[in-house]
């Protein structure tokens, strides 16, 4: 695939959550991954309004199957969803994306113009883009983005490195202990960082890899929670067990429970199983550890002081999906929606119980899908987009807030309004 390098700027209200915001849209688009994203650089503005405030920039390298004219429309349709306006020349803006480099195309004529004609000239175009892409030589110029920087280093007004920090945000879960399973990576990973982000104490689990899991706690203390790790087998029912006995003993209960842990059927050697096999594996990790496991954490919960149980489904188990996957998913996925609903029968009102349903996630498999199954995704999505991890992390932070008390029992799908 095509890789291509976009600028991205801003200089109105909260700079450095528009452009993370930015990046999280990019990785969104069908067609696209974000390989490569450079530390954010400050600038003074040029031209403009004098009031004009200085500019966050920075740049990314995307692997894409977008023609340069689909690219340039998708980050113009960006631009608007992050509130651009086009009032005046280079007057502020939310959001600005520019397309640098396709490749090795040169095209004059007509929009896009590749490469950008005026990038040779932008030092706050260029520093950022030798952070990611130092050797990466202008296919007109014939010199390396490292070459073009050198030619204007006596620049009066250089751009600074800006030290990110975490966006701000409410606490609205401080105090809360929340426990994670399948954590050490994608849409699991993505919940725990969001609920330490919201204030809670978070334990990370995860079966194999202690690093990832390791990694994962370490970014929930870097946000200023606490943060413990279980390792755990949940095909193994006495390992379920033990680790809702340990998780509750380890801070003296647990307000929040999310079970996220699944088998991936679709990446790696697990791929390559039989029906029956995969079937085998779902039914012991998805249904029974999901079924045992709340069953148990929700029971310690109705006697003590309450809390928030959330268990992972799938859109299209209600509606059946063309593959074998349909026939695996849909049945277990589908088990764990209706056992959602009669848990949170069981447990009210001490505590509320819901299922999140994730539609199309850009995940691992989704990083690598073909062309094919990226054109679907835009498609069926009434959004346009992939969902990612973060967008279920979102939901689930929520649901975890007093903001949703009144919610128990429900499923709630995130899929980009799929129906």
């Amino acid at each position: 695939m095509p890789i291509a390098y976009l600028a991205l700027g801003s200089n109105l209200r909260d700079r450095q959550r528009f452009l993370d915001r930015a990046i999280l849209r990019l990785r969104a688009v069908p067609g696209m991954s974000v390989r490569r994203a450079s530390p954010y650089y400050e600038t003074a503005p040029v031209g403009g309004p004098a009031t004009s405030g200085a500019y966050l920039n920075a740049a990314v390298e995307v692997e894409t199957t977008l023609s340069p004219e689909q690219l340039l429309a998708t980050l113009l349709e960006i631009e608007v969803t992050f509130g651009r306006i086009r009032a005046e020349l280079n007057a502020p803006r939310t959001l600005d994306l520019d397309l640098i480099l396709y490749g090795d195309l040169v095209r004059t004529s007509p929009d896009p113009i590749v490469p950008h004609p005026r990038l040779h000239e932008r030092r706050f175009v260029l520093q950022p883009l030798a952070d990611i892409a130092p050797d990466v030589r202008h296919p007109i110029l014939k010199r390396t983005i490292r070459e073009l920087l050198e030619v204007l280093a006596n620049d009066p007004q250089p751009p600074k490195l800006f030290p990110k920090a975490e966006a701000a945000s409410g606490r609205e879960l401080e105090g809360l202990r929340a426990f994670v399973t399948g954590s050490t990576s994608g849409i699991g990973r993505a919940i725990a960082i969001e609920l330490a982000r919201g204030g809670a104490d978070v334990i990370v689990h995860g079966r194999k890899s202690v690093d990832e899991a390791s990694q994962a706690a370490e970014q929930i203390r870097s946000l200023g929670s606490q943060a413990g790790i279980f390792m755990a087998d949940l095909t193994k029912p006495d390992a379920c067990d033990r680790m809702v006995e340990n998780a509750w003993n380890l801070w003296g209960g647990i307000d929040v429970f999310v079970q996220n842990a699944g088998v991936d059927l679709v990446t790696g050697e697990a791929a390559e199983w039989s029906f029956d096999q995969k079937l085998e594996a779902l039914l012991a990790v998805d249904v029974t550890a999901t079924v045992r496991m709340c069953r148990a954490v929700g029971e310690l919960m109705k006697v003590g002081s309450g809390g928030t149980i959330l268990t992972m489904g799938w859109d299209q188990a209600e509606t059946g999906f063309d593959a074998e996957s349909g026939l695996l998913f849909g049945t277990t996925k589908g088990a764990v929606m209706a056992f959602t609903r009669s848990l949170a029968r069981n447990l009210a009102p001490r505590v509320r119980v819901n299922c999140l349903a994730p539609g199309w996630i850009k995940t691992a498999w989704g990083e690598g899908a073909s062309a094919t199954w990226q054109q679907r995704v835009a498609d069926e999505t009434p959004l346009g987009r992939w969902g990612l991890p973060e967008d279920v992390a979102a939901a689930a932070r929520w649901l975890a807030s007093p903001q949703a008390a009144f919610i128990t029992g429900q499923i709630i799908r995130v899929n980009g309004g799929v129906v």
